[in-house]
């Protein structure tokens, strides 16, 4: 085998153990996302298997702390196809989360803010780990969603402007 195709399967190998499994695209519309968070989650054989075929939902969910543990609500990870349904996991069930005891202080202490809420950004690998992204966000009243439309419209016009010249 040649260098270049190593260095092309390598590459391949690091994207891949990379690569995004499920978005909320929804929760950036919704949502003002004034931080963000990297966490494990606590997962059974059956829902990795599904998460890793693009079986994962994240558009209803939302995130509790609950006896100093976070929690994951109303996500919505299919049963594995091929599993027996003794086997196979309850694809609502509340999940944990893993972070650390400071970092779950420190969303305890913004969440008690009026208004904010923990919601999940997006779920991942990174290598052979499964992460999630939670995003600390305020709800968007709907005049707030006009402005950034406008703003975004604004936006694409000033570059397609500047591309004619």
């Amino acid at each position: 085998m040649s260098k270049a195709s190593s260095k092309k399967l390598k590459a391949q190998a690091r994207l891949s153990a990379n690569r995004l499994l499920a978005d909320n695209r929804l929760a950036r519309h919704q949502y003002e996302i004034l931080e963000t968070l990297e966490t494990g989650i606590e997962l059974l054989g059956t829902e990795v298997k599904s998460i890793r075929s693009g079986k994962a939902n994240l558009r209803d969910g939302f995130c509790l702390i609950r006896k100093g543990e976070l929690l994951l609500h109303n996500v919505h990870i299919s049963p594995h196809s091929h599993a027996g349904s003794y086997f196979n996991h309850d694809p609502l069930r509340v999940r944990k989360l893993l972070a650390h005891r400071r970092e779950i202080n420190k969303l305890k202490v913004q969440l008690e803010k009026k208004g904010l809420t923990l919601i999940p950004l997006k779920l991942h690998l990174k290598g052979s780990w499964i992460k999630l992204t939670l995003g600390l966000g305020k709800g968007r009243k709907l005049h707030d969603k006009r402005q950034d439309e406008k703003k975004k419209q604004a936006d694409r016009e000033v570059k397609s402007a500047l591309k004619r010249f």
